[in-house]
């Protein structure tokens, strides 16, 4: 395939970009004390390499009261330094670099800026921080006003390219706009024009300290998802009138921080926000950028020849692949590994307080500390199981120009994450398998299918190394009647090889049972193409059709012995994931512990009293345990053995895929 349009050059004011694919800014967490540091560079220095045209870097804290810990700090001169080692390394690398301009408004801890109040437009309490920021004295706004300019002017000095004012998800300037957290009776308060002004007056100061030639842009949501707030009809008159004061681009995203309309997670389709952009470009004559959930770059070609956008973001496809569009322009698309919205390496890492990581780049932030230089001896390498931790310690140590065969018992490759097939919002996680397999394919693995790795095989083979990856089997709890015939484990069920009635409870509130849940309860919903066909045609009413999106031919209850439901979920997920359940109808009861099966259904005892939930299946989601006997069998027949994944300890995706790259990278 060809990508002309995402690979043709476009010029943002005086700054010449030599494709179409944008790293917008991210939070990493890799500047602890808001220094630029080494990790940093080398980060942002292996994209650049890779072939991105623009990096934005950030948020990069503007001032004082207003950012984060960890993040990058441009609110004193003397960070420029580190700042220019950072611009000197994306630059002479090929990419072009630009600095996010971040305040945070009432979206800042008053932890994170000694204790002091966080201020606003207006006194309005923050969801997000649980906080009541102060509003702020007009005589107080030119000085915020100002703190963007003087970091617009530090950027230009560290030797950025552009800048990118920050004004979406809910941060200063959003709230500013809204109608929402704007309840000022000023010149900045009232009418649209009024709330946009603070804005626009900071465009007009930044404009000020870089001059005519220098790119700003402006990070704007096309919709803030906020009942009662802006639309993308209000963000097309913000930007018409930012464009006019200076604003050179548009990069469109969606939503508040606040918002319970998903933006970043795997219940998000690919590229759904791109219509938000599309509004925004009938609008203005500047450049948009689309983003939000664009990771592929047959998809980014599509948008930009159908004339949706200008340019597309790929910031996690390019935490997730680096080399992404080095390899398109090589003709290896194929080979991509893409970023599938999991968010249990990024956005749940931050959450943690910890440095972003990723699930299908465990190199991601380690560029420097893990050597990838080819082995000086090539050996003879056996990976036993197909699942993510077996396929990437495979692939990393063919990369590394080992010879290597994977056994797998199974008839085909991927393991758990193959469960994830029918699950509705879940089936990106089939992508991590795909995007491995092509990779062992590409590399020369040899792969075997359908045989069981035994003594007997070891011997045959005679490997020099043996990776032990050989999963984890589903556990059944110990409760009265479980060997029932109407009792099924969830794994079996998602795997298709068997089915359940139309009363179905769940022993489990774990990830898997409550994605069970959802897998069930969306069975007899109808589906987006019939959706569409009916709405289209106007066959149904809005409500009918909502009442057929909502409700399949299953009820479904959950069955969970803690006090908390999917506890294993990352933070960032498990609030859509519970928001789908509610739509479902789906039932959760909590500290609740099942005590036994019977032909009527589930037997439970719940603060001391006992019931019978009646159904019609069973479904056991209670855990796992690891199958890894194969390495007492072979310890004094190789030297050198490694247990990834599931293998040495049930966990996720994430661990899997980290240990078996580290093996493979060891060998």
């Amino acid at each position: 395939m060809e990508f002309p349009y995402l690979f043709s050059p476009i010029r943002i004011n005086g700054m010449a970009l030599k494709n179409r694919i944008v790293m917008t800014a991210m939070h990493l967490g890799y500047t602890p004390s808001g220094e630029v540091t080494k990790r940093l560079i080398d980060f942002y220095d292996t994209r650049a390499k890779g072939g991105v045209g623009l990096i934005t870097v950030g948020g990069c804290s503007v001032d004082e009261l207003g950012g984060m810990s960890s993040m990058i700090r441009i609110n004193d001169d003397r960070y420029i330094f580190g700042l220019k080692r950072l611009t000197g390394a994306v630059k002479s690398s090929g990419a072009k670099i630009a600095a996010q301009l971040y305040q945070a408004g009432r979206y800042t801890h008053s932890s994170m800026i000694g204790g002091q109040k966080p201020f606003s437009a207006s006194a309005v309490r923050s969801r997000l921080t649980g906080e009541t920021p102060r509003a702020l004295d007009i005589e107080e706004i030119p000085k915020v006003q100002l703190k963007f300019a003087e970091a617009a002017r530090r950027a230009k000095e560290a030797g950025f390219d552009a800048v990118e004012i920050l004004g979406s998800a809910g941060y200063l300037i959003s709230q500013f706009f809204s109608p929402l957290t704007n309840r000022r009776d000023d010149k900045y308060g009232g009418s649209p024009e009024n709330r946009m002004r603070f804005g626009l007056e900071v465009v007009i100061e930044v404009r000020k300290a870089v001059g005519s030639d220098y790119p700003i842009l402006m990070r704007l949501a096309g919709n803030d998802f906020m009942e009662g707030g802006n639309t993308n009809r209000e963000a097309g008159v913000f930007a018409s009138g930012l464009e006019k004061v200076g604003v050179d681009l548009f990069n469109i995203t969606g939503g508040w921080h606040e918002t319970r309309v998903p933006q970043l997670t795997m219940f998000v389709p690919r590229q759904a926000y791109v219509y938000l952009a599309q509004g925004i470009k009938s609008v203005v004559s500047v450049p948009v950028l689309a983003s939000n959930r664009i990771n592929d770059p047959a998809m980014g070609e599509e948008i930009l020849r159908n004339g949706e956008a200008d340019l597309v973001t790929m910031a996690r496809a390019l935490l997730a692949d680096a080399d992404l569009p080095k390899k398109t322009q090589e003709g290896k698309a194929g080979l991509v590994y893409h970023c599938v919205a999991c968010n249990q390496g990024c956005f749940d890492n931050i959450f943690r307080s910890r440095p972003a990581a990723c699930l299908v780049n465990p190199r991601a932030g380690r560029e420097d500390e893990i050597d990838m230089t080819p082995a000086l001896k090539s050996k003879k390498v056996l990976v036993v199981g197909g699942g993510p931790g077996g396929m990437k310690a495979a692939c990393t140590a063919a990369e590394r120009g080992h010879r290597v065969t994977l056994v797998e018992k199974g008839q085909a490759l991927g393991g758990q994450l193959l469960l994830n097939r029918g699950i509705p919002g879940r089936q990106e996680m089939v992508t991590v398998a795909k995007d491995l397999i092509n990779n062992l394919k590409s590399l020369g693995v040899d792969i075997l299918l359908g045989i069981q790795a035994n003594r007997e095989l070891i011997t045959k083979m005679a490997p020099d190394a043996v990776v032990v990856a050989t999963g984890a089997s589903p556990i059944l709890p110990d409760i009265t009647g479980i060997e029932g015939r109407n009792v099924v484990q969830a794994w079996d069920l998602l795997d298709g090889k068997v089915g359940v009635g139309q009363r179905v409870a769940i022993v489990g509130g774990n990830g898997v049972g409550l994605e069970t849940a959802i897998y069930l309860a969306n069975l007899g919903t109808i589906s987006p193409d019939v959706l569409h066909f009916l709405m289209a045609n106007r066959a149904e009413t809005t409500k009918t059709l909502t009442e057929l999106l909502n409700k399949g031919n299953k009820e479904v209850t959950v069955v969970e012995m803690t006090k908390t439901a999917g506890k294993d979920i990352g933070l960032s997920t498990r609030w859509t994931v519970m928001a789908e359940l509610r739509r479902l109808g789906v039932k959760i009861m909590t500290r609740t512990r099942a005590t036994g099966v019977t032909t009527d259904g589930l037997e439970v005892e719940r603060e001391g009293s006992r019931d019978l939930l009646v159904a019609d299946s069973v479904v056991i989601a209670g855990g796992s345990r690891s199958e890894n006997e194969l390495t007492d069998e072979i310890q004094e027949m190789v030297s050198e053995i490694y247990i990834v994944g599931d293998a040495e300890k049930p966990r996720n995706a994430l661990e899997a895929i980290r240990e078996g790259f580290m093996a493979g990278s060891r060998l």
